[in-house]
Formats: structure tokens, C-alpha cells, sequence
């Protein structure tokens, strides 16, 4: 199992089990577990702005979470103004974005707001998130050791109960 299955068998166990999405090439993995994780359904969508309209629609009709499946930074800005729509109704809308900067701060927002259910970070690397553009600086010229790439110490990962996958 890898962790793009392993995040839809969260979704699929917490009870969501229709993903909208619109995808980028880095989240192929996901699109391509959709298929193999049964009890979720994938659907398609042309522009970011319809994912996240559809999920907050599917969330208001039904009263059960939808996810939103978009593409790393520009899709996730793209598809704001209806994840604001829904937080804004009380939509379960579940927004999955990626395990780096943003996962970490969307993890750590929810903790931060009195989120107590469980909050799982999944990414493709066996170390803790980091800061990217440093790494392609800065750390592969030498100048910058891998602790201070980390965007928060293990310690508080352990505190806020996020885990990592």
C-alpha cells in the first residue's frame, strides 16, 4: 500500500466516499488509487473551482464529507473561494493538498483551531516536511544543514498528535 492509498482508506474509514478532483502530475498516485480503494468514487472535475464548488454542494445536499482533490499551490488557490463558501456553511468538506508546507500548516491549523479527531500528514519521503526552495539552495550548496530544512521539530509533531506517513 502506498500513501495515496493508505490517505483514501482514512477518507473511506472516516466516511467520505466521493472525491472530487482536479489533479496535477504530482498527484497521479492519488488519482490512480481512486480506482483501487473501494468505497471511493472519483470524479473528474475541469477546474479547481468546480471540485471544491461540487464537494461543498455534495457536503450541503447529503450532510457527509466530499474531498477535494487539487493540484499543489495554484489549485488549491484556485479552489479557495468555495472552500471559504463551505467553512462559511459548515460544509464537511475535506480539501487534501499534499504533505509539504501546506499539508503541515493545514495539520497544525487544525490542531490549532481545537480539532481533536485524528490528523494524518501522508507524504512520499521518510523525513520530517520541509522547506523546498532552501533545500534546492542553499542545502545542496552546503550551506544549509538538513535540521534546519525541517519546518517544525518531531517534538511538536508528537504534541499535536499528527502523524506522519
Amino acid at each position: 500500500m502506498n500513501g495515496a492509498e493508505a490517505m483514501l482508506h482514512t477518507l473511506t474509514g472516516s466516511g467520505v466516499s466521493m472525491c472530487f478532483a482536479n489533479p496535477g502530475t504530482s498527484e497521479m498516485h492519488t488519482v490512480a488509487a481512486l480506482d483501487e480503494v473501494p468505497g471511493m468514487r472519483g470524479v473528474l472535475c475541469l477546474f479547481e473551482g468546480a471540485a471544491t464548488g461540487a464537494a461543498d454542494g455534495y457536503g450541503r445536499m447529503t450532510g457527509r464529507p466530499a474531498a477535494a482533490l487539487l493540484h499543489l499551490g495554484p489549485g488549491l488557490a484556485n479552489g479557495l473561494a468555495n472552500l471559504h463558501n463551505a467553512r462559511r456553511a459548515h460544509t464537511p468538506v475535506v480539501a487534501i493538498v499534499g504533505a509539504g508546507q501546506g499539508g503541515f500548516q493545514a495539520a497544525s491549523s487544525l490542531r490549532q483551531e481545537g480539532f481533536d479527531g485524528r490528523v494524518v500528514l501522508i507524504g512520499d519521503e521518510p523525513v520530517l516536511p520541509y522547506q523546498r526552495p532552501p533545500l534546492s539552495k542553499s542545502y545542496l550548496a552546503g550551506e544549509t544543514g538538513v535540521e534546519e530544512l525541517w519546518l517544525r521539530p518531531s517534538a511538536l509533531y508528537d504534541k499535536q498528535q499528527i502523524d506522519l506517513f
